[in-house]
């Protein structure tokens, strides 16, 4: 009887504490701060948080850029062609492409047959010179004392007038070959007209130059302290281009770098292929960072409106959707659906979605994001 007692009062000490514990878990639950079915998500910045900066959107005036393809040449004025004045076999290249030359200063060597023609030519021409000079001499001594008569006299003066001539015309030919003519050899002197750049060299060691017939020069030497940068604009496009306005020429192999410059020409034919026309920015190049043959672009103004820019951090990107995240105060940021407009040095135009005076998160916006996730 004891035992049956004594079982039925552990039952129901048991089923009491069941029912206090049950009622007990929600108050609990809330007294803990989980959060209730109607609340609204937010992020949140802790106040040690690093990595994260904020700032205030106003609005600015957004720049619409013209942006055209470019390549670099040098000015067709100052780029010379270098060939030998006379045919002959290169015995020595003293140049290589890029090197830099002063002018005057020597460019190849040749064994030229044509000089050393002109070389003896002109001695012989020298000597034959000389002795109608002194024909000359005796004649006039001669006529002097009546010892001969004045159409001989005049001429011995024809013969060394024609002797001077015919030396003076050799004389001439060397110095195109640039030799001086007492001091000439057959060795031809290839000196460079100019001071630039050699961009290309056309013959090797051992080849036969034919002079002025040659397929191709030399060598090429351009002055490339000046430069062009040439763009093809679409007709319906040309009015954002005009003579005199400013460009800013960027280049593939200098990222972040901006050359400014003034549109110097606008051509006035129309590609019928492309249906462009070629649009020239002179710029200065006094340092030779700038290699002819580079790729790179032209930047022109073509208009201004008012609008709101927002640096490229700011932004999330999720497949075809743009968001930032816009500050609700006390360090609570909510995440807003935003539409993009033109990037403009590495920032990006919002055309909706923000309103000026909203605080943003401009760094650290990815970091804010996972702590969110």
């Amino acid at each position: 009887m004891k035992s049956a007692i004594s079982f039925l009062g552990l039952v129901l000490a048991i089923g009491i504490s069941s029912c206090s514990r049950s009622e007990g878990g929600p108050a609990q639950a809330q007294a803990q701060g989980a959060p209730s079915a109607g609340s609204a998500a937010s992020d949140f910045v802790a106040p040690d948080a690093k990595g994260i900066q904020t700032l205030t959107v106003r609005s600015s005036n957004v720049p619409d850029f013209l942006v055209l393809p470019a390549h670099i040449e040098p000015d067709p004025t100052r780029v010379v062609h270098v060939y030998p004045s006379a045919g002959g076999r290169i015995v020595e290249m003293k140049v290589r492409p890029s090197d830099r030359v002063e002018k005057g200063q020597l460019l190849a060597l040749l064994e030229s047959n044509d000089l050393s023609r002109a070389v003896a030519e002109y001695h012989k021409a020298r000597v034959d010179n000389e002795i109608k000079q002194k024909a000359l001499a005796r004649a006039e001594d001669l006529l002097a004392h009546n010892a001969i008569a004045q159409k001989d006299y005049q001429q011995a003066q024809g013969d060394a007038q024609m002797a001077q001539a015919e030396m003076e015309a050799t004389a001439q030919q060397i110095r195109v070959f640039g030799m001086d003519p007492d001091h000439a050899s057959t060795e031809l002197r290839v000196v460079a007209p100019r001071s630039g750049v050699v961009l290309d060299i056309g013959a090797a060691l051992g080849e036969y130059s034919k002079s002025l017939d040659a397929p191709q020069p030399l060598c090429t030497i351009a002055d490339i302290t000046s430069v062009w940068a040439l763009g093809d604009i679409y007709e319906k496009d040309l009015t954002g281009a005009k003579i005199g306005e400013e460009a800013q020429v960027t280049l593939d192999a200098y990222p972040g770098k901006t050359w400014v410059g003034r549109v110097a020409v606008v051509s006035d034919v129309v590609d019928p292929a492309t249906r462009t026309l070629h649009v020239r920015v002179v710029l200065p190049n006094p340092d030779g960072r700038i290699k002819p043959a580079m790729f790179g672009s032209i930047r022109v103004l073509r208009s201004t409106s008012n609008g709101i820019l927002v640096p490229a951090t700011a932004v999330i990107r999720e497949a075809a959707n743009s968001y930032v995240f816009v500050g609700k105060g006390n360090g609570h940021f909510e995440r807003r659906a935003v539409r993009l407009g033109r990037t403009v040095d590495g920032s990006l135009e919002i055309l909706s979605g923000m309103n000026p005076g909203d605080t943003i998160v401009s760094q650290g916006a990815l970091l804010l994001r996972a702590a969110q996730d």
